[in-house]
């Protein structure tokens, strides 16, 4: 027997894990179905015995534990594990291999943009510098449990190169689909980790979907993002390493970019058990930020239904035109008296060379968009500043180069004669 089950967010299912000799499960197999160009129905989330785990763990050791390290506390994570002599070991996978998996930097800093002040959970130090890393871990050390040594992925460019990356660390082979317009910094580090890469001549849904076709057909582990509930589930972590930097003392407004909706999914889940462990009284309001051509999720919330339009943004890590975990994502926003705010590739771009300078945390697009939805929504009166403010940095600006160049152009070359009279030295 399982220490976790999996439950239906639709039609209230609950499987054993036990169930299933070779646990490949992803959507419910009552009510689960992957349209294309469609949420998912039917997603499936890992439920455990909370009130059990507070017999054998405790608050305040669980907030001694080091952050970025959540194999660490494996009552939490649906993973065979046994606890000897105070250490953890997980079934079947060598002792070594989960410190390879370290978060670069799971502490929070706090930075001053005139009188506003806001904290940063930066995420562009992980393994392959994105947050995506927190997801691709726990599916690929399930991967290890389970035997199976390849792994697929669609993906704009952030899970790709961590499944990839991550894969080369644990010894597994990922094969990874993407659209034709990823960016050539986040190509080549896939291919420079070893993965087999599928270029879609496509957007990002049509790779989702074909992904998925192949890997049911080649028999191939499925990482897809939402489809598998390990995604979710793994980054839940950053409730969790939130929870631990700040000494339990958690942020009032969380602010989170969107594309598919699991990044905020998985920390809205956190964060939900954290307060159904009983250590924190209230959850964080979590606010989205979408691009303004990749909006779906701001759209849902204001009218209160899906309606399929094709994204376009630079900021191409939240482009979904069809959010795969629009409806828990939306469950999340509002449950915790959230918002969902848009925001133009201007302004994202603006406020990527404004957050860079202010910070130093070389910050993409995607999560350039944090702050951008933070200055829009300060401008507004939306939120009150004086506020506990989280910004959540999710990907390092190393992986698309491109848009640093739109605001940053070459310098002019002179020579040293040159640059000594412009300087006025003699």
């Amino acid at each position: 027997m399982a220490h976790y089950i999996y439950k239906c967010r639709d039609c209230g299912r609950e499987i054993d894990p036990g169930q299933s000799k070779d646990e490949q499960i992803y959507l419910c197999p009552d009510c689960g179905k992957a349209g294309k160009n469609s949420p998912l129905e039917g997603v499936l989330e890992v439920l455990y015995d909370y009130s059990l785990i507070t017999k054998s763990l405790g608050r305040e050791e669980f907030l001694k534990l080091p952050a970025g390290k959540p194999w660490l506390y494996p009552e939490l994570w649906p993973l065979g594990y046994s606890r000897k002599n105070n250490s953890v070991l997980l079934d079947n996978i060598s002792s070594e291999l989960p410190e390879r998996l370290s978060l670069g930097n799971s502490s929070l800093f706090q930075f001053r943009n005139g009188a506003d002040r806001f904290l940063v959970l930066d995420e562009t130090r992980n393994p392959t510098l994105s947050f995506k890393d927190r997801a691709s871990s726990l599916v690929a050390l399930k991967a290890l449990q389970k035997g199976i040594g390849e792994i697929a992925a669609a993906s704009t460019g952030n899970a790709g190169s961590s499944i990839a990356g991550i894969s080369a660390r644990l010894g597994l082979k990922a094969k990874v689909f993407v659209p034709s317009a990823i960016p050539a910094a986040k190509r080549i580090q896939i291919q420079a980790f070893g993965a087999e890469l599928f270029i879609v001549d496509g957007s990002y849904d049509d790779a989702f979907d074909l992904c998925l076709e192949i890997s049911e057909a080649k028999g191939w582990y499925n990482r897809n993002t939402a489809y598998n509930p390990l995604t979710i589930e793994g980054k839940k972590s950053a409730a969790y390493d939130i929870f631990i930097s700040s000494g339990g003392k958690i942020p009032d407004i969380l602010i989170v970019p969107v594309g598919d909706g699991v990044i905020i999914a998985g920390v809205y889940k956190g964060f939900r058990e954290l307060l159904e462990l009983g250590w924190i009284e209230k959850m964080p309001k979590l606010i989205a930020v979408q691009a303004a051509g990749s909006d779906a999720l701001v759209r849902f919330i204001s009218e209160g239904s899906f309606s399929f339009v094709p994204a376009e943004t630079i900021a191409d890590s939240i482009s979904a035109g069809a959010p795969r975990n629009l409806y828990m994502a939306a469950a999340g926003i509002l449950e915790t008296g959230g918002a969902a705010v848009s925001v133009t590739d201007e302004e994202i771009l603006k406020a990527q060379s404004e957050f860079i300078r202010i910070t130093g945390i070389l910050a993409e697009p995607s999560c350039a968009a944090s702050y951008a939805g933070y200055l829009r929504l300060k401008k507004t009166d939306q939120i009150n500043p004086a506020e506990n403010i989280l910004l959540l940095i999710t990907g390092n600006g190393m992986k698309d180069t491109a848009s640093l160049e739109k605001w940053n152009p070459l310098p002019p070359v002179k020579s040293t004669v040159e640059w000594m009279q412009e300087l006025g030295v003699k």
